[in-house]
Parts: structure tokens; C-alpha cells; sequence
């Protein structure tokens, strides 16, 4: 708020602050301040409903104090409504006129447009709220937990089209030093797929890898590739090719794959020497960037390759691998849905249930959130066992732990303390009625006992099910239930219940906003324990037939990138991500080892609080840092000593090493030879021996250093010209040498740049830029060829794109080349555009996919 009318310049406040966190209270503030009719837009009603809440509770003492309304066609003073619902006006009563919408909310004098969590938007609700975005005199205030980073591209645009850039993102270190979080750290319990499911996936890559090499061995689509104009008339369809470089490089690298002979000539329009290309390999998405137009895009042009083509669709549809007019080779979803369902998982979740039982005793109260109900599963009966269940669900979940209870009589949660909550299914244990009938009318539902069990379902009618979630929520606040199994559409989003300690996530959903939302049910403060600390389960099918651990594990790092939480061993330090945890390359080894660790560490909730205090005490701001490493897992410590240190300083030490400490012992070790036949025999055994060692090495590492020089000073330097640009373009108001870079290098070989002295706004946009200039080239208006006389000689050129916000006006690209050159020297500066440019455009994408060391980066929030 200290910054609130600096923020309000330009009529538009964006704010990001995790879930809990006050969000509502901050925008209610904001409102006030600003003291104009407003309309405050919510994704469900029972979001909107909290804002009303919140505003009786911290505002007014007098609820008719203000005028308020629940309606959208009657605006008040304060108008609460859903984003449906001004889809419903703009639809129904104003027949998708912007004229009309404009004119309403225009008469209706609205001068405060307030978003909260903008980004639940269907495509059909975009519309109206662009249109609000032009009323006159009108500020926009966005509030969000997460926004949309992970969802496709043109989506995230019109997110940030619609909300504006971030002013303010409001970290979890911050809330937690303030006491506004709770303390909480994130766990992982891994499962294992059982033999159906290996074999499965073995079959599918199996299938997979006989798809391509007979792919490859197929002389009539060889044939077919070969007569395509990009190829058979190159020089003719050039701006074709150049508009589509990615299209014509996958046809050059299926036919080098297929063993073809490519003339030099078609090589040379990638503006490569063609005694220097190095294909990479026809990876599956090469394969899919192949056929891609033949079988979907373009597929009514080769109509007299019909037969040819339709017989490439069968066998991807055979494999599982041609779906919605789409082709997946890598398979993520066949296999992720095989993985993310597995009944494994819910073994998992009886181990969590039974350890943080046995840690908490009658304290514990623990939700677990899942996707579906599965209702089919309801009825299990005494003579079936439920290893039959195959699914993942509430009612999957519920019947396992109510098992595990009733076969162990050591369990310690006892089996009253177990219930179900969701919109259309509830389940309690036959002694809790009489409480809940103290909270809702026995007559407003009705009883059905399920299955030769102590359990009861709960059917309210119309007037209990309006009670039914707060009673529910009173019984598990209380303690009258301590596990409470409900889907996240239910209890994901919006639900308040501060007693919560532990949550486990057994939702296969990966979203950024989605996770963020479930894991705020967990962290919030709870008044009557002061010193509470959640523990918040993730659960992962590792697939053993992976490097990477598989699509379940890949969804799960993606899943941390969208919060900030503290490292999980030795010393503490905060940052999103799943870096933080330091076990995850374990994950294949060891499965039970891993878990056993896992629970141990889960009873250690003291330490966890502790280790928060030390982090944020050694910290004092949450700074957006671009991440930077290279991908070459085969020879990881040898990238880290060229890539991220100055090689030649290490071919220096081991020339040192060889003159102090090898050379005197070969000398006493072979003096009698010295002796006999003469120093220059042993002189000469010496250089050659010398040269044999160290001459390929020699001849790498400076060519290495030549090519790339030290990454860590290339950072800086690009780091330096990003800034110095934003400067002059007032994207950065501080003066410029007030505001400084920051690298820092791991021991990992990773590399992380960041601003000091810089606004929250400022850092990200920073950060956003860097990673645009860094990247692999797609398709940017200009680039920038870095090379210098020694580098022009060996053939070498790095490419870097010129950020698309410097890259829409050529005065404001020339303002960016000119910062670049004062720090990294000569440059060529390329519009790509015209059919020049575009070569070049080329060349740098080929020279791309021919790099080895693959620049990989991510933007990451850590506490400094």
C-alpha cells in the first residue's frame, strides 16, 4: 500500500499473492481508497460471496451502510458478481454488443473494475471483460494467486493483455515472517507401477520404436519426401522455407536419418558449410514436426499419396499415438493417465494417513484432496477385497484407509475420525450423527447405511445441503473427524478451514493455478494453534522404464515451479521449484528407501519451523532470478569445468600439475634410463608422451573456450546490455547504476541472474527478457549474431534473439543493439523479415538444433 499511487499511475494494479494470504481484505482496501462505484468480478460464487463476507467483517459496522449488490443488471455502489455472470448479461440481455455492454456499465457510473483470479476464464469470457477494460475513467485492479504460467501460449497473452504486467508479487517468506502463513514444507511419497502397468509402457515404447524405424526404411515415403518442393525445388519455395525453417529442417534430418544422400547445396541453405553439419538425431519430435502437414495440416494437397499417407495414420492410430488430430510420439498422455491413476497411489495414502496419525495422535487434521468420486466403487463387499479397485478416487481412497483401520488393529487413526465430503457424496461415521444433528436438523437429510459397514451416507435435502459443507467443516475443525477425503472442485478452491495441518494432494491435475489453490487450503494460520506447521503430501508413479522417472514425475516438478517453500535438507533456504528437495534424482534407485526418508523427515515439524525462522532471517527480499544451466547428462562434470569456468584456467592447473608433481617423479623414477641413453631421448620420450595426453584435450577446451568463453562473464555481459536498454526505454526508473546484476554460480554448474536495487515489477520483467534473449531462436523480428575475428574463422556464431518488447519498432531494437555492443563488442544485426534475414533466421534455429549443450532456464523466485 506504500506504493499504491505510484502503482495507480497508469489506472491499473496487478497483484500476485499466494492463496490465504489476504488477497480479499487487500482488494476491499484498495476499493476503498479509490472511493469510486465498483464491480468486483469472482470465479465462483462462493469466491464472490467471501468478498462480501470480508467487507462486513473488516469495513462495516452497518451493513446498510453501503449500498451493495449481489446482481449484475443492478449495479450499486459495490456490485459482487461472477464472471458467468457478466457472460450471461453480454450474451442474453445485450446480444454480444460491446456498444451496448460499454454504454450499461458506462451509465451506471462503474469507476472500479476489480478481477479476482482471472485466470479461471472459458474463451468465451474473454470478450466482455476487454470490452469493461475501455470504460472511461475506469481503474483495473487484478488480484491472483498464481497466474496461468504453464497454460498455451495465446492464453497466457490475453491473461496478461487483459490484467497488465505484475506491479506486485507478494512472496510466502514475507507472509510467514508476518505470521499471515503458516510454516509447511512438501513431501513426495513415491509408488511403483505394478507388472500390467511396466509391461504396458515397455509395449507402448516398443511399438513406438518399430513406428520409426520403419519410418525410416520406408522408401516410398522416402520417395515422397524427396519429391517435396522444399526439397526438390529448394532454391524456387526459399521464402516458403524461411517462413517454415523448422519444417524444412525435419525433412532434412528424416532423410539423413534414413541414410539418403543430401547434396551440399540443400545443407548450404541453412547457411552452413556442409562439410561441418552435424544432423541431430530424428527424435520423436522431429518425427512429429515431419508428419505433422502431411497427415493433419496439409493433408487435402497430397491427395494422389492418399494410400501412402493413410497407411502412416493406421500405424500411429495402431500404437496409440494419432489422437484428436494431433500426433503424440512421446506418449505423455497414454502413459501419464496409466501412471497418474495407479492403484499404487493408493497405498501411498494409507502409509501417509497411518505415519502422520501415529505423529499427531488426536491432533492431526488431515484432508485429501482427489479428482473424482468413483461412486462404482461404493459398494465393496465383505467378500471382495479392495486390491480389486483400480482407480483413484474419493470413494477408492476412502475404502482403502476404512480397510487398513478395520484389518490393523495397531492403526492409530481410529475409524470415526474418517469422513467424505463432496458436492454430491458424504460419508460418516454412524457415531458422529448425533453431532452433526446438532449443527443441521435431522429433518433436513436422510440416512442410507452403506455396505455392511459402520458408515452412513448423508443425503440432505435442498435446505440441508445449503448447511451441509460448514457443518461438515465445523465436525473436522473440531476433531469430531480427523481425515477428510473430498475433490478438489469441492474443497480445492475457496474453502476455509484453518485447522487443517496436513494435506495430501492425490490429484493428478497439473496445473500452476490449480496446485497453488489446494496447497492455500493448507497454510493458512490458525488462531487457536499458534504454532502450527502443515505438511503438504505429493504423491508420484515412478515409471522404472524412464531416465527421467516419467510423465508423473515430470508433471510433479512442474507442479513445484508454482510455489515458493523451504529446502528440504541441510541449510535452509526458500525458492519455488522442485530443486529445493534434493532427492528426486534418487527417485529410480530406491523407492522404499526413498519414502522411509521421506516420513522420517515428515515427523520433524519443530525443525521445519526452525529452519523457516533461519531462512528468513538470512533473507530480506523475494527476488525473481532467471536460472540458467546445460543439458549434457553424459559428461556433466566435465560441461561444469569447461561451460561454467574458464577453461583454459584449467588446462593451466594441469599443466602445473604435471611440472610440479608428475615431472620430478618421472625424472627420480627414471633416472637410470636418463642415464644410459641421454637426456634428449628422454627429452624427446617426454614431449611426445605429453603431446598424446594433452593434445586432444588441449585442442577441446580451447576450441570450447573460443566458441563459448566463460558462460558465467557471457551472462553478465548480456545481463548488462538488457539492463541498460530497459534504462533508456524507462522500464527501469531507478538511474542505472543504482540498480545492479547478480550472478551466482553453483556447484551443480548452474548459473542464476538477478536485479538488486529494482522494483518486483521491474525484476520480472527483467528476468522475462533475459530468458527470451538466452533461449533457443524461434521466430523473433530480430536477432543478434555474436562472433568475433578468431570465432569467424573457426566457423562460430552464437544467435540471440532481441526481446519481442524491443523488437516491435526497429528505434526500439536499435536501442537494445546499441546496449549490446557496449558490452559484448561487434555484432551483427539481423531483421528477419526479408528473405536475407530470414536465411540467417535459419541458419541460427539449424545452429540450435546442432548444439549439444542445450540451454535449458527457468525464472525462479528465491528468498535473497
Amino acid at each position: 500500500m506504500e506504493e499504491f499511487d505510484t502503482h495507480l499511475e497508469d489506472d491499473h494494479l496487478h497483484v500476485v499473492a499466494p492463496p490465504g494470504s489476504g488477497k480479499t481484505v487487500l482488494g476491499l482496501e484498495m476499493v476503498q481508497r479509490l472511493d469510486k462505484k465498483t464491480l468486483i468480478l469472482a470465479p465462483t460464487l462462493t469466491i464472490r460471496n467471501q468478498w462480501y463476507e470480508r467487507m462486513l467483517e473488516c469495513f462495516v459496522k452497518d451493513r446498510n451502510c453501503i449500498e451493495t449488490s449481489f446482481s449484475i443488471k443492478k449495479p450499486a455502489t459495490l456490485t459482487f458478481s461472477t464472471y458467468q455472470s457478466l457472460h450471461s448479461l453480454f450474451k442474453n440481455d445485450l446480444e454480444y454488443s460491446s456498444e451496448k455492454l460499454l454504454k450499461f456499465f458506462q451509465e451506471a457510473e462503474i469507476g472500479t473494475l476489480v478481477l479476482d483470479e482471472a485466470h479461471h476464464l472459458k474463451n468465451e469470457w474473454w470478450k466482455p471483460l476487454f470490452n469493461l477494460k475501455k470504460l472511461q475513467d475506469c481503474t483495473l485492479i487484478a488480484l491472483t494467486a498464481t497466474p496461468p504460467y504453464d497454460s498455451e501460449k495465446n492464453e497466457l497473452k490475453k491473461y496478461f493483455d487483459l490484467c497488465g504486467p505484475i506491479d506486485m508479487e507478494i512472496g510466502v517468506p514475507e507472509l510467514v515472517r508476518e505470521g499471515n502463513l503458516c510454516p509447511h514444507q512438501d513431501y513426495i511419497h513415491f509408488s511403483e507401477p505394478d507388472a500390467e502397468q511396466i509391461q504396458y509402457i515397455i509395449t507402448y515404447r516398443e511399438n513406438l520404436m518399430r513406428f520409426v524405424e520403419t519410418l525410416k526404411a520406408n522408401k516410398d515415403f522416402i520417395a515422397f519426401i524427396q519429391k517435396h518442393p522444399f526439397y526438390a525445388e529448394t532454391e524456387a519455395h526459399l521464402e516458403e522455407i524461411y517462413k517454415n525453417p523448422e519444417r524444412f529442417s525435419a525433412l532434412l534430418i528424416y532423410l539423413n536419418a534414413a541414410g539418403a544422400t543430401i547434396p551440399k547445396t540443400k545443407v548450404e541453405f541453412l547457411g552452413i558449410k556442409a562439410e561441418k553439419v552435424q544432423f541431430p538425431s530424428l527424435s520423436y519430435e522431429w518425427v512429429e514436426a515431419l508428419l505433422t502437414p502431411f497427415l493433419i495440416e496439409e493433408r487435402e494437397y497430397y491427395e494422389a499419396d492418399e494410400a501412402l499417407l493413410l497407411h502412416i495414420e493406421k500405424q500411429l492410430r495402431k500404437i496409440g499415438a494419432f489422437d484428436l488430430k494431433r500426433i503424440n510420439l512421446t506418449g505423455e498422455k497414454s502413459l501419464y493417465r496409466k501412471l497418474a491413476q495407479s492403484p499404487s497411489k493408493l497405498k501411498s495414502i494409507v502409509e501417509i494417513v497411518k505415519a502422520e496419525s501415529q505423529n499427531l495422535q488426536r491432533g492431526l487434521r488431515m484432508v485429501v484432496l482427489s479428482d473424482y468420486i468413483r461412486k462404482e466403487f461404493l459398494e465393496v463387499q465383505h467378500n471382495q477385497s479392495v486390491s480389486e479397485i483400480n482407480k483413484l478416487g474419493v470413494v477408492p481412497i476412502f475404502q482403502f484407509v476404512r480397510n487398513a483401520i478395520k484389518n490393523d488393529v495397531d492403526f492409530p487413526l481410529r475409524r470415526e475420525k474418517l469422513g467424505v465430503l463432496t458436492g454430491s457424496l458424504i460419508i460418516l461415521h454412524n457415531s458422529v450423527i448425533d453431532e452433526l444433528s446438532t449443527l443441521i436438523s435431522a429433518e433436513n437429510f436422510i440416512q442410507e447405511i452403506l455396505w455392511e459397514t459402520e458408515f452412513v451416507i448423508i443425503k440432505p435435502n435442498v435446505q440441508g445441503s445449503k448447511k451441509m459443507v460448514a457443518a461438515m467443516t465445523q465436525l473436522f475443525e473440531t476433531g469430531h473427524i480427523e481425515v477428510l477425503i473430498g475433490t478438489k472442485s469441492l474443497l480445492g478452491e475457496g474453502w476455509d478451514a484453518p485447522a487443517i495441518n496436513t494435506l495430501v494432494l492425490a490429484s493428478f491435475v497439473g496445473s500452476f493455478v490449480m496446485s497453488n489453490q489446494m496447497r492455500g487450503r493448507a497454510i493458512r494460520v490458525h488462531s487457536l494453534q499458534p504454532s502450527k506447521v502443515a505438511n503438504i503430501w505429493h504423491i508420484a508413479c515412478v515409471d522404472p522404464t524412464s531416465e527421467t522417472g516419467g510423465a508423473d514425475l515430470e508433471l510433479l516438478y512442474r507442479r513445484f515451479g508454482a510455489f515458493c517453500g523451504i529446502s528440504l535438507q541441510g541449510e535452509p533456504y526458500i525458492e519455488n521449484g522442485a530443486d529445493r528437495l534434493k532427492l528426486l534424482p534418487e527417485t529410480k534407485k530406491d523407492v522404499p528407501l526413498l519414502n522411509q526418508k521421506m516420513m522420517a523427515l515428515a515427523t520433524k515439524r519443530g525443525e521445519v519451523m526452525q529452519r523457516w525462522k533461519k531462512a528468513i532471517g538470512d533473507g530480506d527480499v523475494l527476488v525473481r532470478e532467471l536460472k540458467v544451466n546445460y543439458e549434457k547428462p553424459q559428461t556433466h562434470g566435465q560441461l561444469k569445468k569447461l561451460y561454467f569456468k574458464d577453461a583454459l584456467r584449467f588446462l593451466i592447473l594441469e599443466l602445473s600439475a604435471i611440472f610440479t608433481v608428475l615431472l620430478p617423479e618421472l625424472f627420480f623414477k627414471n633416472l637410470t634410463t636418463l642415464l644410459a641413453k641421454g637426456v634428449l631421448f628422454f627429452i624427446y620420450a617426454l614431449v611426445l608422451g605429453f603431446a598424446m595426453i594433452l593434445l586432444p584435450k588441449t585442442v577441446k577446451v580451447v576450441t570450447l573456450y573460443l566458441k563459448y568463453g566463460r558462460r558465467d562473464k557471457e551472462l553478465i555481459k548480456i545481463a548488462h546490455a538488457l539492463k541498460t536498454a530497459m534504462v533508456a526505454k524507462g522500464m527501469i526508473l531507478e538511474a542505472e547504476q543504482k540498480v545492479s546484476i547478480k550472478v551466482d554460480a553453483f556447484e551443480d554448474g548452474s548459473l542464476s541472474c538477478y536485479l538488486l536495487g529494482a522494483s518486483a515489477k521491474e525484476g520480472i520483467l527483467f528476468v522475462t527478457y533475459l530468458q527470451e534473449i538466452i533461449n533457443p531462436i524461434e521466430n523473433p523480428r530480430y536477432i543478434i549474431a555474436q562472433s568475433n575475428w578468431v570465432r569467424k574463422k573457426l566457423g562460430f556464431s552464437n544467435y540471440y534473439s532481441v526481446p519481442k518488447v524491443f523488437g516491435e519498432r526497429k528505434a526500439d531494437a536499435m536501442v537494445f543493439y546499441k546496449a549490446w555492443k557496449r558490452y559484448n563488442g561487434v555484432a551483427q544485426f539481423i531483421f528477419t523479415r526479408n528473405t536475407k534475414g530470414r536465411k540467417l533466421l535459419l541458419k541460427a534455429r539449424f545452429h540450435s538444433y546442432q548444439d549439444t549443450e542445450k540451454v535449458t532456464s527457468r525464472g525462479a523466485l528465491i528468498w535473497k
